[in-house]
């Protein structure tokens, strides 16, 4: 059994308090930062000794490319996507081209060092109004957007990596960072239907994961979207026909504040339809979940998780820079 929550851990190396977290059932994924990373090397022997406590574990990272990419030295600078959306307009071919290789040189870079997935493509419309969002859009276009993304979920596969669309059903149009507060957005379902919908509703089955927005959408439902029977399970299960694994965003996050205790967010969100629980930066709020937390696993959902599996042998660093594929994807990504 995958369980249920997406923790962090304390460093470049693993604690006894870490050890003792990956090794309980309810972990199913370890996430890392920034801070867990010094090199490749190291990188590498943090991920072994990950999967050496919990064979089948799940290492995941944000790593986007542009201002949200955990590993920078060693790895190859990843352009922010909107940049592939400008160049969409007068080269929409080689836009995606290069989505292809960004998507392939990122999953095949992480994989290469143990991290088995990345939260990626961000989905979000970009309307000109969210910082937090931003230059992470593709485009302020769904079809531009749609095109992009499965052609770096393409790259990824390649690549052997599973992924996730993000921020159910939409972040783009907010001003507030749900990392600080609660957005709220007063668009009628009709606009998001419009707009932040098209990519989730045009991608069907090539999304694997989908993550939640800590977003309350108050013409809607009453809950923000990751707490919400309506957006998970009537919206994204029922009405886009959704089939792929639901991600809470971070539970320590201020827009996910109003459902109480991280105890009482992690059953809102496991009740509303949510498959996995992601809690970052604050171990004593883990330790809670691990203690209280009450979770039923199915065979439908034990079905989904199995899709965030990595697919195939990953190449070492050393033989990847010598791989013919990894030298001609890397190529199609310009600095921008």
């Amino acid at each position: 059994m995958m369980g249920p929550l997406v923790l962090d851990v304390e460093s470049t190396e693993l604690t006894e308090a870490d050890r003792r977290r990956i090794a309980d059932p309810l972990v199913g994924m370890v996430i890392l930062f920034t801070r867990n990373y010094e090199n490749r090397e190291q990188l590498k022997r943090l991920c072994d000794d990950i999967h050496s406590i919990k064979p089948g574990i799940v290492i995941c990272v944000d790593h986007e490319g542009g201002r949200v990419q955990r590993f920078r030295e060693g790895f190859t600078a990843i352009p922010a996507m909107s940049t592939l959306g400008e160049r969409w307009i007068d080269e929409p071919e080689n836009a995606m081209l290069e989505a292809m290789g960004c998507g392939y040189v990122m999953a095949a870079e992480l994989r290469a060092c143990g991290v088995d997935m990345t939260f990626a493509p961000c989905l979000d419309v970009n309307f000109g109004k969210s910082a937090i969002i931003g230059e992470r859009a593709f485009s302020n276009n769904p079809k531009v957007i749609t095109h992009l993304a499965l052609a770096l979920i393409q790259g990824l596969r390649l690549a052997g990596m599973s992924n996730c669309g993000k921020h159910f059903p939409g972040h783009g149009w907010v001003t507030a960072d749900s990392h600080l507060e609660l957005p709220v957005d007063d668009r009628p379902f009709e606009r998001l239907l419009f707009a932040d919908l098209k990519p989730y509703r045009w991608m069907g089955p090539a999304l694997d994961s989908v993550m939640a927005a800590h977003v309350l959408y108050t013409k809607i439902d009453a809950e923000p979207a990751g707490f919400s029977k309506h957006w998970l399970q009537k919206v994204l299960r029922e009405q886009l026909h959704f089939t792929g694994v639901i991600f809470s965003d971070d539970l320590s996050m201020k827009g996910a504040a109003g459902a109480g205790s991280v105890t009482e967010r992690a059953q809102a969100a496991l009740a509303a339809g949510c498959d996995m629980l992601i809690l970052c930066n604050d171990f004593e709020a883990s330790d809670t979940l691990l203690k209280r937390l009450s979770f039923e696993n199915t065979p439908e959902r034990e079905a989904r998780v199995a899709r965030l599996a990595p697919r195939g042998t990953a190449l070492s660093w050393e033989k990847l820079e010598k791989s013919d594929l990894y030298r001609s994807q890397k190529s199609l990504i310009r600095c921008h």
